[in-house]
């Protein structure tokens, strides 16, 4: 005979060595599913690092103002003792809409492979969903961010050495401050095989951090010449990207709400649905968004780089 089950369920302390009733637990709770997924998700998400401005849909459509001016048409004027102040007229962009997806996945998980396999599964199937949200929405915010950045800075010599990637990124950056449009550099993004050499190099130049704050070994985004250097698969393009993510555009998500349904990330909501039927439960995540680039000029790639 196998062990009986043992209520009232312990309380979950950790995962390593839940039970088979604390599992189901989890599973019906879903507090814990949204954290997990958001522990798992942590820093995976590129397109809300761009795209940093928050857009609420109503009715599946977002309304927003394009190509918006950073300043103000006209110069503060001296003002005299008890004097008026001179009044500007602010412009607006062009109105556009967009339309929002509702973008989603299922991944079951039976009774038998809880049983058999324990907390190891429900791991796996949430890894799976995580990694197909973040490479669908990643892929199509980028796709439209580079679609819409056409501005380009050529590079000072190909990337071999810290002094050619630093006249490169800071004449980028003098380019975009000097442009009028009034923007400021932050964010550069590079296919994983560029990061690792441009990484590697800046190790050997001793521009990273030393011993146990060394991006490298925590995994945390570096920061390195006044810019937060990310990777992603799936950028569109070899080129380094270089983006103002204050500026750039957002991400515009509408909360369809819904009984069982949790947010664990901005925009990301997912539900545990038991299945009777099949003795299982089906692990859902969805995210009803569209990415929207408000300012095309808040961004811009290095060509001739090399890499």
């Amino acid at each position: 005979m196998g062990s009986s089950l043992t209520y009232p369920v312990p309380q979950i302390r950790g995962t390593e060595s839940m039970t088979t009733e604390q599992i189901h637990q989890l599973l019906r709770t879903q507090p814990l599913i949204a954290k997990r997924i958001r522990t798992l998700a942590e820093q995976r998400f590129i397109s809300d690092a761009l795209l940093k401005g928050r857009f609420k849909s109503v009715g599946g459509v977002v309304l927003y103002e394009n190509g918006e001016p950073l300043f103000a048409p006209d110069d503060p004027e001296s003002i005299m003792p008890g004097g008026e102040y001179p009044r500007s007229q602010v412009t607006a962009g062009d109105l556009a809409a967009a339309r929002v997806e509702k973008w989603g996945r299922d991944v079951p998980v039976t009774d038998e492979s809880i049983g058999r396999r324990g907390i190891d599964v429900v791991n796996r199937s949430l890894n799976q969903l995580v990694n197909r949200m973040v490479k669908f929405v990643d892929s199509a915010a980028l796709g439209v961010i580079a679609s819409k950045v056409t501005t380009t800075s050529a590079a000072s010599g190909a990337w071999t050495t810290a002094a050619a990637i630093v006249k490169s990124v800071e004449l980028a950056k003098a380019g975009a401050e000097e442009s009028g449009e009034g923007h400021t550099i932050d964010t550069i993004v590079l296919k994983p095989t560029a990061y690792a050499t441009v990484m590697s190099i800046f190790l050997d130049a001793g521009l990273l951090p030393r011993e146990a704050s060394n991006p490298l070994i925590t995994g945390a985004w570096p920061q390195v010449l006044d810019l937060t250097w990310l990777r992603s698969p799936h950028t569109p393009t070899s080129a380094p990207m270089l983006v103002d993510t204050d500026e750039l555009g957002g991400m515009a998500d509408e909360d369809l709400g819904g009984p069982g349904y949790t947010k664990s990330l901005p925009g990301v909501e997912v539900k545990s649905i038991r299945e009777d039927l099949t003795d299982g439960y089906l692990l859902r995540s969805r995210r009803v968004t569209v990415p929207v680039v408000t300012d095309a000029t808040a961004g811009l790639t290095i060509t001739g780089t090399g890499l």
